[in-house]
């Protein structure tokens, strides 16, 4: 099932809007089986702009799913790792063991890490009781 995931996030990166860095940046996450994408969307006010993860995670909420069972970022040809708000973002929707591959723009796997591992200690929504 990690192709389907793989084929999402490299379609989902060539539609990214990414005028001002050209790095386009794509993600595919699967929820209960249903895999849901996003692409990077940049904005001429820098800090406006969204992630690649956090419009993946957007589809996954806009159709009723609430778990993130496995991610696949792609950005270039180094790891692209989520940033620390997306981290922090997938760990709203992911459990610790969470898996996140990162690959290359060919489609291989470059690296992948847990969520605990990319965010060790992670605050959560089980500490809001």
């Amino acid at each position: 099932m990690i192709q389907e995931l793989i084929r999402e996030a490299l379609e989902a990166r060539s539609r990214a809007y990414a005028p001002y860095s050209r790095f386009q940046v794509g993600a595919a996450l699967r929820c209960e089986g249903v895999v849901h994408s996003g692409c990077n969307v940049e904005n001429a006010a820098y800090p406006l702009g969204t992630c690649a993860e956090a419009g993946a995670i957007a589809s996954m909420i806009r159709a009723g799913g609430r778990r993130i069972e496995e991610i696949v970022v792609v950005g270039g040809d180094a790891p692209c790792t989520p940033c620390g708000g997306c981290r922090q973002k997938l760990r709203e929707f992911g459990l610790p063991d969470l898996r996140v591959h990162m690959i290359s723009p060919e489609g291989d796997i470059l690296l992948t890490r847990t969520l605990a591992e990319l965010l060790p200690d992670a605050f959560g929504p089980d500490h809001l009781g």
